[in-house]
């Protein structure tokens, strides 16, 4: 049976309770007890041990198998943060003026995000339909392959 890389699981929970991003436990990790591990180890101890998420994955969001080149552009960026809002996860101020404010433009041009991985631009803001519910417009059927994790069998 191989060794456990888990040295003291109780500190590990601290350390998510705490915030540490999985880069810092990779490297006290490493400086402290000469292990090396990578982030999908600290990423299933948190799934294994039930403990919150630190990022929002909202796949009726962001419902699109986005493009790379498309994946830090402003529209998926709100998106992303409109998710962690919506997780109840913390955001910082600059985040939160920058969402207000996004979400009033969408408002007041009664706008919704719409994704075409075939174009340049990817992400447009088109006028809102009587179908359209949310801030996007829901394509036909999800292409995204990065489904929220915690719904994961």
């Amino acid at each position: 049976m191989p060794k456990r890389k888990i040295v003291d699981e109780g500190e590990v929970i601290r350390w998510f309770e705490d915030g540490w991003s999985y880069q810092d436990m990779i490297d006290e990790y490493r400086r402290k007890y000469g292990i090396d591990t990578v982030s999908s180890m600290w990423g299933n101890f948190r799934h294994r041990r039930g403990l919150d998420r630190r990022i929002a994955r909202d796949d009726e969001l962001i419902p699109w198998a986005v493009k790379r080149e498309h994946r830090q552009l402003y529209p998926v960026i709100m998106l992303r943060v409109e998710a962690r809002r919506r997780a109840g996860l913390a955001l910082d101020e600059d985040r939160a003026k920058r969402l207000e404010s996004w979400r009033v433009m969408l408002e007041e041009q009664d706008a919704v995000v719409h994704y075409d991985p075939d174009t340049a631009n990817g992400f447009s803001y088109i006028p809102r339909e009587p179908g359209d519910i949310d801030i996007i417009r829901k394509p036909p059927m999800k292409t995204t392959q990065r489904r929220n994790a915690d719904e994961r069998p």
